[in-house]
């Protein structure tokens, strides 16, 4: 799968909203919702949570796409809004990559199939700001300013640090990004994607950059290291998935700290290796569709991932919720789950959305070559 990237709205006081329920039929009222929700920036613009709410169920669906059951613990959550709301969840192309995501917008714009929601790797977000509607949810204020846009066009979400999981049964354990050159891993190293177009693939390419002495902003040591590994004939061009992976198929993967772990629920050999020195974080971001079928439900699903529910249901799935240092002062954190997450050794690097943009510019300029 799939990284990120923004307006003052026209206020809909709550008197306005029962007068328009007074005299509107029922298809226009549903109607008038639907167009206050498309230039809603906040909840206080339909007239707070339970307008917002009531104008969602009106709606009754929320598309969705590119979000794996498995990954982050996604199921439950679209199990757990469906259930919350009554609102029927739409989930399309599980596997599909963030740039999919895109694609899928622009072909479907103006049908009811469109999606309403984008979960977004860095670099694809934020050459599509364009495509997104700002929005505010009511934790705003306990996201980071480093990890939002000011206007409320994105907003990251849940996170974790790049990693290499590998079946300890069927390779040696790696004790940093260059082992993986050595012969013992021939036809054993698998990328989560094509890095031009996945988040978890770019960041595996970032985090080889860290390794061999790149940076955020030089990501050209990363594309080189696989290149390395292509020659050596030890990069396998198979996108890994739990199946690949039981299989044997993949038995090393570069993916999220949190995907690697939740692996090892399903084959008990599989361990998480994050490396001394290449220690990448990286949030992926969460925006609305300007162009949602299903605006209202569009705008409740963000509120919901952002509420204490929704963060605490991101670190059930081994993920970092972007609000979990305001949680923790406020005693709503799950601590046991928070407490148990993978230790991380070293500074991690974090990189901004412009060195994201460039160093995408950059890979997109040279990986087909790299690994032709």
């Amino acid at each position: 799968m799939r990284t990120f990237e923004r307006s003052v709205a026209v206020t809909l006081a709550a008197t306005t909203i029962a007068a328009i329920a007074a005299c509107s039929p029922p298809e226009k009222e549903s109607e008038s919702s639907s167009s206050s929700a498309a230039t809603a920036t906040s909840a206080a613009d339909l007239g707070g949570m339970d307008a917002l709410v009531d104008a969602a169920k009106k709606e009754g669906a929320l598309n969705v796409i590119a979000l794996p059951p498995d990954w982050a613990n996604y199921g439950e959550i679209i199990k757990a809004f469906g259930d919350k709301y009554g609102i029927k969840v739409n989930s399309a192309q599980p596997d599909a990559a963030s740039q999919d995501e895109i694609n899928a917008a622009n072909q479907l714009k103006g049908q009811d199939k469109a999606p309403d929601v984008f979960d977004l790797g860095g670099s694809v977000a934020s050459a599509n700001t364009a495509l997104f509607a700002p929005y505010k949810v009511s934790t705003w204020a306990d996201v980071p300013d480093s990890l939002k846009d000011a206007n409320g066009a994105w907003t990251n979400d849940y996170g974790g640090y790049m990693s290499i999981g590998y079946d300890s049964a069927k390779v040696p354990a790696p004790a940093s990004v260059a082992d993986l050159l050595k012969p013992e891993y021939k036809g054993k190293v698998a990328l989560n994607g094509d890095p031009t177009q996945a988040g978890s693939a770019f960041g595996g390419v970032q985090m080889a950059a860290l390794a061999d002495g790149g940076s955020a902003d030089d990501i050209a040591p990363g594309v080189d290291f696989f290149s390395q590994l292509k020659k050596a004939g030890n990069f396998l061009p198979v996108d890994p998935t739990p199946a690949t992976i039981e299989s044997g198929q993949t038995p090393v993967v570069f993916d999220w700290d949190y995907l690697n772990a939740a692996q090892a629920a399903k084959t008990k050999t599989w361990k998480t290796f994050v490396p001394n020195g290449a220690v990448l974080g990286s949030y992926y971001v969460q925006a609305i569709n300007k162009d949602a079928p299903h605006p209202a439900a569009a705008r409740l699903w963000q509120e919901f991932l952002y509420s204490d529910e929704g963060q605490n249901l991101w670190l059930k799935g081994g993920a970092r919720p972007v609000r979990a240092e305001a949680m923790q002062k406020a005693g709503t954190i799950d601590k046991t789950l928070y407490d148990a997450l993978p230790k991380i050794e070293g500074t991690p690097v974090i990189p901004t959305e412009a060195q994201n943009t460039k160093a995408k510019e950059a890979l997109t300029a040279s990986w087909a070559k790299a690994i032709g």
